[in-house]
């Protein structure tokens, strides 16, 4: 069975010939394939990058993303911004906010925090928050096992893969893969990626490393095998909590209109809004 069967890949299946076929699609055949509103696909070479653009401010001001050919990494990339264009603007855009901010040469926490989630990150949605206490504590046994009949129901999902390094790093055998979880309370996947996306824009979420929930994706029921008690024993990979770790409540989605840009703290402030505080370089 291709690796591409796992559920990790589900929101690019739809662009599985892409992924399966004997030779690596052309850059300009892709960005005529994936037509992402406002943004193409080009070439990551020296006439490009003579530009001296930031890679962030090149996608902002000019709508080109730099991709390189042959590239996983670079390929994941493209599909994520196809399958969830609202998610990767709100990041773009947020970025660039920081940089112009801080300069090239100097990142924040925000700055990591975004990064983190552009890479690895991964939307789980929750019917009922009462799951998220065994989530709080690490109790794995507790969000895997004890609550499996909520994963395979629905109750508590993964709404969305983001993270394109996480699909990168999921081509090699045998990798056991950490997401770094934005986590929403509602009904629908696409409503929690809305919301999500929302929530960027207004720096409601990732404005520091340390919101981000890490979970253990080979511990969701079905996603690996074996899933014995020892499996969840793991300590190298089942983390125990850190001393004074606290994760953030989920995200309510919000009924908004559809903004564009990073909304600063300020100008949330002043709104009445709550302001809260490659390894793979060829095809195998």
């Amino acid at each position: 069975m291709s690796c591409f069967a796992h559920p990790l890949f589900d929101a690019v299946r739809a662009y599985g010939d892409l992924l399966t076929a004997r030779d690596w699609p052309a850059i300009d055949g892709l960005a005529n394939r994936l037509l992402l509103p406002g943004k193409h696909l080009v070439p990551q070479d020296e006439r490009l990058l003579a530009d001296g653009l930031h890679y962030e401010c090149r996608i902002a001001e000019r709508g080109q993303i730099a991709t390189r050919a042959e590239n996983w990494h670079d390929l994941f990339n493209a599909l994520v911004w196809a399958r969830y264009p609202a998610i990767k603007l709100a990041l773009n855009a947020c970025q660039c906010m920081h940089i112009a901010a801080m300069g090239v040469s100097q990142r924040n926490r925000a700055q990591a925090a975004l990064t983190q989630f552009d890479e690895t990150g991964v939307i789980v949605r929750v019917r009922d928050a009462a799951v998220m206490a065994a989530w709080d504590a690490h109790d794995w046994q507790g969000l895997f096992v004890q609550h499996a009949r909520s994963w395979r129901n629905g109750d508590i999902s993964v709404a969305a893969v983001i993270g394109h390094a996480l699909m990168e790093q999921a081509l090699l055998p045998g990798r056991l893969l950490v997401g770094k979880c934005v986590v929403v309370q509602g009904e629908e996947d696409a409503m929690c990626v809305d919301a999500v996306a929302q929530a960027i824009r207004h720096q409601d979420v990732l404005t520091d490393p340390l919101q981000l929930r890490p979970l253990p994706l080979a511990g969701i029921p079905g996603w690996h095998a074996p899933q014995d008690a020892g499996f969840y024993r793991q300590t190298a990979y089942f983390r125990p909590l850190r001393d004074g770790r606290v994760y953030p409540l989920p995200v309510e989605p919000a009924v908004e209109p559809t903004s564009v840009g990073c909304i600063s703290r300020g100008a949330k402030a002043a709104g009445g809004r709550a302001d809260f505080s490659r390894l793979l370089s060829a095809r195998s």
